[in-house]
């Protein structure tokens, strides 16, 4: 303890800055090896086609992650592995700030480096890690944001502001939800811990920080009517209630069921004990977070950052339990069971460790594994579809699908089998045009098998082939029927606003 303490800067522990690239490292190589097995998800497909028209922002997102997915694809080629390394390298980054977040809690070298394993082998964590989305770089940026904050509550130095502001910004341009965030946790902040926060210049450089960095995203949300409103809108009506009846459930399986212990001691700490006063802030943020995400129907993933700051908060008293003296050796062996079973169900639920034809277990769970089978094959019904227009008559056919799935994986696929480019009504790609009116001719049509109702739109219509991805994996895409319509009930121009849709 002695050495310890010896070894500490400005009041902290050491950062264990070797096992915890250890462990990183461990994970990144899992993660590489195992993230080509399936094939792309939907949203990556998407993110493809939206780095292919760059922008500061798109119906529903802003523009962080599809430059991602641009930048990916231009230096590692073009596959679901290459996609992947920059998921990957926000995962290691988030394993290092875990471990940051539990060193400026006072955690030792041993604390930080439980936090940071049990943080990387969590569910979330696994999921967003192991595929391309605005949740893989949303969860960085809030935990850097969180520890940031730690930080400048603990010094009360306020140059702090500055990187947290820089952060806040970062983090909008990748999703407006690090909005929520810094509401909550001002409304924490300022009745616990207001006279520890710094004033004046700092605070204005920060907050200037955030605007700066963020302004090209908001310009162009406001520039085009707040659009991403209308999509938060879409999320609540269609899948609030589900989400509200979900969202204590998954509060507890997010991570793990059996670091539920973990985090709720994590809390209890930064509520009760003297020497984190400065942090007890964050034991409000994270059931006001819950509250506001209930109140507004959202997801239940977006409340996991501020779990995993009560999980490091709480690796401390996890140890301090398997010290004590009078702790038994099966509690010891009992512990690390738990993690290796956490590990294996994780594993199975969240990466593409299993055969594809035994993934119904754990699309129980996460439907995202399945949403990785099936898209080539959806793009050869497709084509099949397609060779059934004569070619006299090809010059004026439309490719259109129901989805930006659909789309995206006929963008990917579709020119090696000679399709021609997909147009959709669906988020970004409505923004990418409709056809031209010029288009008069054969419309084949991809949708979903229940969603035939689209159909109202077109005339003469009549199937013509079935997606199979060749698994019997009940995904979304699986049964979609590849229809062929002899035209549209309105020229493209006037019909396209029907045809547009947010969610």
């Amino acid at each position: 303890m002695d050495r310890e303490r010896a070894s500490t800067t400005h009041g902290l522990p050491r950062f264990a800055l070797g096992p915890v690239a250890g462990l990183a490292a461990v994970l990144a190589t899992v993660l590489t090896a195992l993230s080509g097995r399936y094939g792309y998800h939907r949203d990556e497909l998407y993110f493809l086609a939206a780095g292919d028209h760059l922008a500061w922002g798109y119906t529903d997102q802003p523009p962080l992650t599809p430059f991602a997915a641009r930048v990916a694809t231009e230096v590692f080629g073009e596959s679901p592995a290459a996609l992947r390394v920059p998921a990957t390298l926000a995962l290691v980054a988030t394993l290092f700030v875990v471990a940051l977040i539990a060193r400026e809690l006072g955690g030792d070298r041993r604390v930080q480096v439980l936090a940071a394993g049990l943080a990387g082998v969590g569910g979330q964590p696994l999921a967003v890690g192991h595929m391309l989305s605005t949740a893989t770089f949303d969860l960085l940026a809030w935990l850097a944001i969180c520890w940031l904050l730690l930080r400048l509550l603990r010094t009360g130095d306020g140059r702090w502001w500055v990187p947290t502001g820089l952060c806040v910004g970062a983090g909008l341009l990748n999703k407006y939800l690090v909005a929520l965030l810094v509401l909550v946790l001002l409304a924490a902040v300022l009745p616990m811990g207001a006279r520890r926060l710094p004033r004046g210049p700092w605070l204005f450089a920060g907050t200037a920080a955030a605007l700066v960095v963020a302004a090209p995203a908001l310009w162009w949300q406001a520039a085009h009517g707040w659009p991403q409103l209308t999509v938060a809108g879409g999320i609540s009506a269609d899948d609030g209630a589900e989400n509200r009846i979900l969202f204590v459930p998954q509060q507890l399986i997010y991570l793990s069921p059996l670091f539920v212990p973990v985090w709720v001691a994590g809390w209890l700490r930064l509520w009760r004990d003297p020497a984190l006063r400065f942090a007890r802030p964050f034991a409000l943020a994270y059931p006001l977070l819950c509250l506001l995400v209930l109140a507004l129907g959202g997801k239940g993933y977006y409340a996991v950052p501020l779990l995993i700051v009560l999980l490091a908060a709480g690796c401390a008293p996890a140890l301090e339990q398997l010290r004590r003296a009078g702790a038994s050796r099966l509690r010891a062996v009992g512990a690390a069971a738990a993690v290796a079973v956490t590990v294996v169900i994780n594993a199975a639920v969240t990466l593409p460790v299993l055969p594809p034809s035994a993934l119904d277990v754990p699309m129980a769970l996460n439907k995202e594994q399945g949403e990785q089978l099936g898209w080539p094959e959806l793009a050869d019904a497709a084509a099949r579809g397609w060779s059934g227009i004569p070619e006299g008559r090809r010059a004026g056919a439309v490719l259109f699908t129901q989805n930006y799935g659909e789309a995206g994986a006929l963008d990917r696929y579709g020119p090696a089998l000679g399709l021609p480019r997909p147009h959709s009504g669906h988020m970004a790609y409505a923004d990418w045009g409709p056809p031209p009116d010029t288009a008069d001719g054969p419309v084949l049509l991809v949708r979903q098998q229940d969603a035939d109702g689209i159909e109202r739109y077109f005339t003469g219509c009549r199937p013509v082939a079935r997606v199979d991805n060749g698994h019997g994996v009940r995904n979304e895409e699986q049964g979609a029927a590849v229809v062929l319509c002899s035209g549209t009930v309105l020229p493209w121009s006037r019909l396209w606003p029907s045809l547009r849709h947010y969610y």
